[in-house]
């Protein structure tokens, strides 16, 4: 069977799938030469469980103008974008969730932010991955967005870690920050 995988300059969409499929889509997507991303946390809620960070999305890089493999998956509804045109994610904001997840800090699911404080992250395994800075109580947390589906993912980090995206001299940022 012949592989029906996009080349690597094909963009990341996000694929609407049925809820709580999200893996089995992207296992067949697997199964069809496709590299999908399904991005999870530990939920606390149910004891350790692995649940999705977006629930009812699985990332993939799509070909425009060969949908069709991806589409005929069982549990697939559609790829986001307008109208019938699918809509690129960022390379970056993938890049992000992917370094997050891999990480090892704690992720969890987060309210969409456009305003706030851009950071880049200076330390720890975080190191280089842009985002939006945020502190709750004590905890300094990393904000990493995915603009198109209006949804964001927070990472708990050490406030050290942190400078402004905008500049490359290392600054810790208070909660008025």
């Amino acid at each position: 069977m012949a592989r029906l995988q996009p080349t690597h300059r094909s963009p990341w969409n996000a694929i609407y799938v049925k809820p709580r499929h999200e893996k089995n889509v992207a296992n067949h997507l697997r199964g069809k030469g496709f590299d999908p991303f399904v991005p999870t946390y530990k939920s606390q809620r149910a004891r350790g469980s692995e649940l999705p960070l977006f629930p009812c999305y699985v990332f993939c890089r799509v070909d425009p103008e060969n949908r069709l493999p991806i589409l005929t998956v069982p549990c697939v509804f559609f790829i986001v974008g307008i109208g019938k045109t699918p809509a690129a994610i960022e390379e970056s904001e993938v890049a992000a969730l992917k370094t997050v997840v891999a990480s090892g800090c704690r992720v969890q699911p987060w309210q969409y932010m456009k305003a706030g404080d851009r950071v880049r992250i200076d330390g720890g395994p975080l190191r280089g991955v842009e985002g939006f800075f945020q502190r709750t109580h004590a905890e300094s947390q990393l904000i990493v967005s995915v603009t198109l589906l209006q949804r964001s993912v927070a990472v708990s980090l050490e406030s050290n870690w942190v400078i402004p995206a905008s500049t490359s001299t290392p600054r810790t940022l208070s909660a008025g920050a």
